[in-house]
């Protein structure tokens, strides 16, 4: 009684996993990560550091834009010490506390980009549909806040899903099959009742990530219907890198449950590095003014 009654405190201990079935070759599958954690990190950086020192960027797509930045860096950086302490150091334990708090920032950062994704769509809808007014819809006060109900609407929806965590017994193995705490893969190890906690944290996705999708889907119809400039392009590109693996990861738990386990750890994996590492490249290249300030600020260094 003594043994499951301590499986219901806060000293749980889980156990992360790297690549199941190649352990051996951690130190050498850390290699490829490395580089795409250092590209993820470098090239937001720089377009938030551009952004920011540029004045001919102080408007609005390039506001929205460093806020894409900004998740995308929040997201890198709430894995990188599990990822890579197992490839290297083989460090698989993580607290029961430890591990909400990873989860909540790492659902936090994926609703609010998802957040801006949609802000970034509401932008170039406006843009391209009614221009004259541009200036005066999106002030800098209104992007304000926007980014502050981004904040608000993730915690607010998120809170309850990761607290409701608490409430659970685990009992059975403390094995996790990721090398970061993800929400449904927690809820698997518990030996209680999890049908409220499935409800809370489907309702919750669906009614932020799967109802911007879907809001980003028609404004695109929208401007579809008006022309398709390459600012366009680069935001399209941003929303399928965005929302492809993130379905697929969806997908994979709830119907690849006989694929083999490495599918569901690299899949995962590359839900959370796809889009840090590609939003930067995408918008430096498809957007001239970000291309130009970028150039900008190198020429300024080497000044």
């Amino acid at each position: 009684m003594s043994t499951f009654q301590n499986t219901t405190t806060s000293s749980i201990i889980f156990l992360l996993t790297g690549v199941p079935g190649l352990e051996g070759f951690h130190i050498w599958i850390s290699i490829p990560f490395c580089f795409l954690y250092a590209t993820a990190l470098s090239g937001n950086s720089l377009i938030l550091f551009t952004i920011i020192t540029q004045p001919s960027l102080h408007e609005p797509m390039y506001y929205f834009l460093s806020m894409l930045s900004t998740t995308d860096l929040g997201l890198s950086i709430s894995t990188l010490a599990t990822m890579l302490g197992i490839f290297w150091f083989n460090a698989r334990e993580i607290s029961f506390n430890a591990c909400l708090s990873q989860m909540f920032f790492i659902k936090l950062f994926t609703v609010m980009e998802s957040s801006v994704l949609l802000a970034m769509a509401f932008d170039r809808y406006v843009a391209i549909s009614n221009p004259l007014r541009y200036a005066t819809i999106l002030t800098d006060s209104r992007i304000a806040q926007i980014g502050v109900a981004i904040v608000i609407r993730g915690t607010v929806m998120l809170t309850p899903m990761v607290a409701l965590l608490k409430r659970l017994t685990f009992c059975r193995s403390h094995v996790l099959h990721h090398s970061y705490c993800f929400h449904p893969d927690v809820m698997k190890l518990s030996c209680t009742d999890t049908r409220i906690n499935n409800a809370v944290g489907l309702t919750a996705m669906i009614s932020t990530v799967g109802v911007d999708s879907v809001i980003i889907l028609f404004s695109y119809v929208l401007i579809i219907r008006t022309v398709l400039s390459i600012t366009c392009i680069s935001h399209i590109g941003a929303v399928a890198i965005f929302y492809i693996p993130l379905i697929s990861l969806s997908f994979v738990h709830r119907f690849g449950k006989r694929a083999p386990p490495y599918v569901h750890t690299m899949i995962a994996n590359t839900y959370l590095l796809i889009p840090p590492v590609m939003n930067p490249i995408i918008y430096s290249v498809k957007t001239k003014q970000i291309r130009k300030a970028m150039i900008k600020v190198f020429h300024s260094k080497e000044v």
